[in-house]
């Protein structure tokens, strides 16, 4: 038996493993896909305190290797429950892991929000895309579309912008939401087209890939397709959370319902990161999630002994 199981090996949930480990407690974390979570996405950080500047994987081997370092153990698995069993707790993967542990740190992230289109699952990966710098070299010198508004779109748009030809970003709202700095360095671009106020609406395909879009002005119904080699979806992340819904309340979208202490409504068991109820998302918020709730989980521990 560990004294703690993570769930998540991202930001959040590496962090609260070293915090785990610097407490002299035994740490499993179980991942299912990559460690890192959705910062290795991130092909250039700046606003990292005490690092100028750094590539999001860069981030995520750094913090794996640091975990590690403090004697955390991993297992590439996929977590399907959590079960309460008052002084411990079992956890149950799809390839039929079961583990136990004193206490559960759930730190399961997002995932990518799509668009609900026809076809759009069918595409991915050929044609549809969400991460510039895992995908952004196969359209060098073509013309590509980048779907949202936010930080991330701005972002995956500025990366596209230094090697495709063209790069056109579609909002559906009448403005864009990301960060002003990001829209001057963005739209300053000779190859950056805009369109505010348009919703896509469909895919153009050909022999089974992707050659266009076409998009709808909400506010005329007009309708216009736009050509390209590819398209980069960033409208948006959504939880993972509804396999722990027993053990952990969730709000009205999905999110754990748990405040800065990250517990949850189960002794025991604690959230972190981007899958907690909050106001800011960001690499610092789910960091200091994973202290907190690391500490958090190490005191209920010790208080058991007691």
């Amino acid at each position: 038996m560990y004294d703690i199981i993570v769930v998540g090996g991202g930001a959040a949930g590496l962090t609260a493993a070293l915090y785990a480990r610097r407490n002299n407690k035994s740490v499993l974390v179980i991942e299912k896909n990559g460690f890192g979570g959705q910062i290795t996405y991130s092909p250039k950080v700046e606003n990292y305190p005490g690092i100028k500047q750094m590539a999001g994987t860069e981030f995520a081997d750094w913090l794996l290797d640091q975990a590690l370092e403090q004697g955390a153990e991993v297992e590439l698995e996929n977590v399907i429950g959590v079960e309460d069993s008052g002084t411990f707790k079992q956890v149950a993967t799809e390839e039929g892991g079961e583990y136990e542990a004193k206490a559960v740190i759930i730190a399961s992230g997002v995932k990518h929000r799509m668009l609900g289109i026809e076809g759009e699952y069918e595409l991915v990966g050929n044609g549809i895309s969400f991460c510039a710098v895992c995908d952004g070299e196969f359209y060098r010198g073509k013309n590509v579309v980048v779907i949202g508004g936010g930080n991330s779109a701005l972002q995956e748009a500025v990366l596209l912008s230094e090697n495709c030809a063209k790069v056109t970003i579609v909002q559906d709202l009448d403005f864009f939401t990301g960060e002003e700095k990001l829209r001057e360095i963005l739209f300053s671009r000779p190859n950056v087209e805009k369109f505010t106020g348009m919703a896509v609406e469909g895919f153009i395909t050909d022999g089974g890939g992707l050659k266009g879009v076409r998009v709808v002005k909400k506010a005329t119904g007009e309708k216009t397709e736009i050509p390209c080699d590819g398209a980069f979806v960033a409208i948006g992340l959504i939880p993972e959370n509804s396999v722990f819904k027993e053990i952990a309340a969730l709000d009205n979208f999905g999110y754990f319902a748990s405040g800065e202490d990250c517990a949850t409504k189960t002794p025991g068991v604690f959230c972190a990161g981007d899958c907690r109820a909050k106001s800011v998302r960001q690499l610092t918020t789910a960091t200091a999630d994973g202290s907190v709730a690391a500490v958090a989980a190490c005191r209920y521990i010790d208080a058991m002994r007691a």
